[in-house]
């Protein structure tokens, strides 16, 4: 088993979509590499925290491989936009693979390098050591099985 967070927008609809990837065994929503201990969501949009929506995914390496994840996310987030997605905008909203295997720096490094392939402009994805995470309110948690109504970046939510 393996564990990447993951930040694309919205960190609603990014759960919501990697969740039903085949090898995806568990995920949750919060905050990573805040400067402030335990931020809430009101403190964390008024990007004055540097903390980030982001996803855990712990996934098992045997049936999905963090490149296939990659490629995954840059099918529903566009990774040339800096600290925005759809009508979302903010630090709090910026791109990002964070990682807690070292090793993992230069298979993420690979796969944006694969994934500018397909761009003009230059990918702003940041491919970082994650340095906290902070589980978000319990009220985010599968925000979009709890309402499937709900706002999603994400098209064909």
């Amino acid at each position: 088993m393996k564990d990447i967070y993951i930040a694309g927008g919205c960190f609603w609809g990014v759960q919501w979509y990697l969740k039903k990837i085949n090898g995806v065994l568990d995920t949750k929503v919060g905050y990573a590499n805040s400067n402030i201990e335990n931020p809430s969501y009101e403190q964390v949009k008024t990007s004055l925290t540097n903390a980030v929506e982001t996803v855990y995914v712990k996934y098992d390496a045997d049936i999905v491989s963090l490149d296939y994840l990659i490629k995954m996310l840059f099918k529903v987030v566009d990774p040339t936009s800096l600290n925005f997605q759809a009508e979302d905008f903010g630090s709090q909203y910026r791109n990002g693979i964070y990682y807690t295997d070292n090793e993992d720096y230069q298979a993420i490094e690979k796969s944006l390098s694969e994934v500018a392939k397909n761009y003009d402009k230059p990918i702003v994805t940041e491919n970082l050591a994650l340095q906290n995470f902070f589980l978000a309110e319990e009220y985010h948690q599968d925000y979009l099985d709890k309402n499937p109504n709900g706002y999603c970046h994400i098209k064909g939510h």
